[in-house]
């Protein structure tokens, strides 16, 4: 199956939770590629690439967590990178 890749905007108690450390996670766990980081409006940006199944996945896993509360997410398909090969917590 082909790859997809997903900008995605997170609102809510996504800053100071674990959030972008809990995307590395599961996103290492599963082989997924991309970037997360905090932006200056509260929000969590995160760029994830792989196969849409585990993406899917790596969202509700986030969505799980009893500190994380995600009230709002915005996101678009984008471009693969066919040269990204990890995942990264950008600060």
């Amino acid at each position: 199956m082909a790859e997809v890749r997903r900008r995605l905007n997170f609102r809510g108690r996504v800053q100071g939770v674990g959030f972008r450390y809990k995307a590395k996670y599961l996103a290492k766990s599963m082989g997924l590629t991309g970037w997360v980081r905090n932006e200056m409006d509260g929000t969590v940006t995160l760029e994830i690439q792989g196969r849409p199944q585990l993406v899917d996945k790596l969202l509700q896993g986030l969505n799980h967590d009893s500190f994380i509360e995600i009230d709002w997410v915005d996101g678009k398909d984008i471009p693969v990178e066919e040269e990204e090969k990890s995942f990264k917590v950008l600060m």
